[in-house]
């Protein structure tokens, strides 16, 4: 199972959200490049990058800082936050990146992510954000009506290479996280489904891992490994 730490970036840091809200976050490090430098050396095989003024502004806004990110350490990057045009998709691969994350555009225009996933195969992810089964999105900030393993299903015939599942209730509260719908999600899909929110122990990795052969590939960490709940190089021992 590959574990995949979180950096997500905010005017320029790298931060964690409580439950996505903008204005409660905790500063990590105030370069997101030595938070990459630092997981890479505790032995990641990829990063998840997340541009959080992007995710709200709907445009990417850390070009910069990304691009350090993915030519500095040699190894795979998925980014994701305001990816919602092809020239950003475009741009975003220019960069470096190794796969983009699609979120409130997947669900807004299903026409523009069957085209982005001919343009790009293997390189178009999905992010479902949701909140008690619901998605939510522009940056978590609109509740929808729609079923969350619905979308995962839309988006995998419209072309999507994987899904990330984020349970926003439990999305940086260390509560543990949501593997009834983690498995729910997962097992009505054909592609692989990452997990991601609400990490807190290395038995949550345990967990998601017994699920692995329901298409469970891996999981994006946080808060856990950034407030030393775990190491990383433990969470990658459970993984294996």
């Amino acid at each position: 199972m590959l574990i995949i730490p979180a950096i997500d970036i905010k005017d320029g840091r790298c931060v964690r959200l409580f439950q996505g809200e903008m204005d409660k976050e905790t500063i990590y490090y105030e370069s997101p490049l030595e938070a990459a430098k630092y997981w890479v050396e505790q032995g990641a095989e990829m990063l998840h990058v997340v541009d959080l003024n992007g995710a709200v502004e709907g445009r990417p806004v850390h070009k910069q800082e990304v691009t350090a990110i993915c030519l500095g350490f040699g190894v795979p990057v998925e980014l994701g936050g305001g990816l919602r045009s092809l020239e950003a998709i475009e741009e975003a691969l220019a960069l470096g990146v190794e796969r983009v994350v699609l979120g409130t555009a997947a669900y807004e225009d299903p026409d523009f992510l069957r085209a982005v996933c001919q343009k790009f195969p293997g390189k178009i992810v999905v992010g479902i954000d949701a909140r008690e089964g619901r998605v939510a999105i522009k940056g978590w900030k609109e509740d929808t009506s729609m079923d969350a393993a619905d979308l995962a299903k839309q988006c995998e015939e419209d072309g999507a290479s994987r899904i990330i599942y984020t349970d926003i209730s439990r999305d940086g509260t260390s509560l543990g996280v949501n593997i009834e719908e983690t498995q729910r999600l997962a097992r009505s899909l054909k592609i692989p489904v990452i997990a991601s929110g609400g990490v807190a122990s290395l038995d949550d990795i345990r967990r998601l891992k017994a699920l692995e052969n329901d298409g469970v590939e891996g999981v994006i960490i946080g808060r856990a490994l950034y407030s030393g709940a775990f190491t990383l190089r433990e969470a990658v021992e459970v993984g294996k």
